[in-house]
């Protein structure tokens, strides 16, 4: 399929002077599969995930909204408001399934698609002398192929990535939110802080104190004034707000991280089980970095504590690593920063970004350290061999 194929004339539609980007969102992508694979659930309250006094809601249809059920919602909570809903297991492969449709759907339109997940995508549709098709009219059509798939999609078409993907959300479902160039900072404006992805609960909490309630209070912000506020990160947000975003879609970095996390079924809350699991975390990494043929030097880690806040730190350092020791040492200095012992933790996360092509340097490690960096990489390579021939549970480190 071509986006020729769906083409209406250029003056069906305003001008558009810029880049388009469009980012697709599947309309709650795991109950719509399972309405749509089961049909009696139609119109139903519908949530995926489990019942049980530990679970989650991963996700749930639009009837469970009505009553306030929403997403990563703690199940007895969501048991409470929405007593009758009908509970169904989750079904990875069949998301899969789907989801690959889709993105191939969007793959047929553009070569420059960017999956952020398993239910979105960006899309680079910017009109050429090839594809002439006007964003709207490619925007339109993709929205009712994903429809011809038995489920439906929301869309936000801008000329940034942040704009299309606050559109994608700003009408569901099967919302298609059009922002023209050139109007971005005018439909902005008026939208809550929390609308902008990177500013989470205790940001907006912050910035409300100080009188800053929407986007366009922050777009209005000085250099020295946003700095202050939001930090490191304070000229971008505050460059996002006005619209302003340069970032491009990439389909040629397809791996942006390489990440491991697990939810536990009893909080830890002491150092040493903290840190026992971080290092499970991070050798599960190094071991898939090193089968991936990468090493990264951005090492991040996820913490979310017992309440469901969830807290994040990251740290790029000077050359790629891709052996547990050489990412333990960084991941327990972020952990200082993110995490004081005895407060319950529910999940950990480590993830290493910023890739390189794997090196054999000698000198990540200080050599008054007496580490021998050839050494520990031979070390994994083996373990990572075993594990390969007898499975993953034939060798275990020891932890110190």
């Amino acid at each position: 399929m071509d986006s020729s194929d769906y083409d209406i004339p250029h003056e069906s539609y305003r001008r558009w002077s810029d880049r388009a980007i469009l980012h697709l969102d599947i309309d709650a992508f795991f109950a719509s599969v399972a309405q749509l694979d089961n049909p009696e659930l139609r119109g139903l309250p519908v949530i995926v995930g489990s019942p049980g006094k530990r679970g989650v809601v991963s996700t749930c249809s639009y009837e469970a909204r009505a009553f306030g059920v929403r997403s990563a919602m703690p199940s007895a909570q969501a048991l409470r408001l929405c007593p009758d809903a009908i509970w169904v297991p989750g079904d990875f492969e069949r998301y899969r399934e789907l989801s690959g449709m889709v993105f191939d759907l969007l793959g047929s339109m553009s070569p420059y698609v960017l999956p952020v997940s398993i239910d979105e995508a960006f899309c680079d549709i910017t009109s050429d002398p090839i594809n002439t098709s006007h964003p709207v009219a490619v925007a339109t059509a993709i929205q009712e192929r994903v429809a011809q798939l038995g489920i439906t999609c929301s869309i936000g078409l801008a000329s940034s990535m942040t704009v299309a993907k606050i559109g994608s959300d700003y009408h569901k479902p099967r919302g298609l939110t059009v922002v023209y160039p050139g109007e971005e900072a005018a439909f902005l404006a008026p939208l809550p802080v929390r609308t902008l992805s990177g500013i989470g609960a205790a940001t907006a909490a912050k910035l409300e104190k100080m009188e800053l309630h929407t986007l366009g209070d922050i777009a209005s912000l000085s250099d020295k004034d946003a700095q202050l506020l939001l930090g490191s990160i304070g000229l971008t947000m505050r460059n996002r707000a006005r619209g302003i975003d340069p970032r491009s879609v990439d389909q040629f970095d397809p791996v942006k991280s390489v990440s491991n996390e697990n939810t536990f079924l009893k909080d830890i809350s002491t150092e040493d089980e903290v840190l026992r699991e971080l290092g499970l975390l991070a050798e599960h990494v190094a071991m898939r970095l090193r089968k991936k043929g990468l090493s990264g030097r951005t090492i991040s880690i996820k913490v979310r504590t017992t309440d469901f806040e969830t807290h994040g730190s990251s740290k790029t350092i000077a050359a790629p690593v891709d052996d547990i020791a050489q990412i333990m040492p960084v991941v327990e200095e972020l952990l200082s920063r993110v995490w004081t012992e005895g407060c319950p933790i529910r999940l950990l996360g480590v993830g290493v970004s910023t890739f390189d092509e794997a090196t054999d340097q000698l000198t990540l490690i200080d050599e008054g350290d007496g580490a021998d960096l050839d050494e520990l990489r031979a070390l994994s390579r083996n373990i990572d061999a075993i594990r390969d021939k007898f499975g993953s549970d034939a060798i275990k480190r020891g932890m110190a």
